[in-house]
């Protein structure tokens, strides 16, 4: 999906990709793939293309749902057209996995604290 709202805004105020590329400090290959919805532009970088452009963000922002790269049971990986930048991505884990992890959390902070009081116990001698 490309953000064609931005594209042709643009093109309309007469700004090649390079000069865009320049305002958010990339260079114009990565600004090609944001261009073309396939890299993530972030919040501040709208708030630059916006104030460029001379329009809100609202007139030239255009959501891209995140496309599922893996699911596996009840446990969902989203791409956020940014992983291989950020090292960001979003997962949905149940609600139940999460607190079987907590308590097996607690469980070895039991353990933990057991056998810190037996070593200092065998310390004493």
């Amino acid at each position: 999906m490309t953000m064609e709202k931005l594209r042709t805004l643009r093109k309309q105020k007469g700004y090649t990709q390079q000069q865009i590329a320049d305002l958010l400090a990339t260079d114009v290959s990565n600004y090609s793939r944001k261009e073309n919805g396939d890299v993530r532009i972030f919040d501040d970088e709208w708030e630059k293309l916006a104030k460029a452009l001379e329009v809100s963000v609202e007139d030239i922002k255009e959501e891209k749902e995140p496309n599922v790269v893996q699911k596996n049971e009840n446990i969902t990986f989203n791409d956020t057209s940014s992983f291989h930048q950020s090292g960001i991505y979003n997962c949905n884990v149940p609600n139940y996995l999460l607190e079987n992890q907590q308590e097996y959390i607690n469980l070895l902070k039991e353990q933990i604290k057991a056998l810190k009081e037996e070593n200092e116990k065998l310390k004493k001698g």
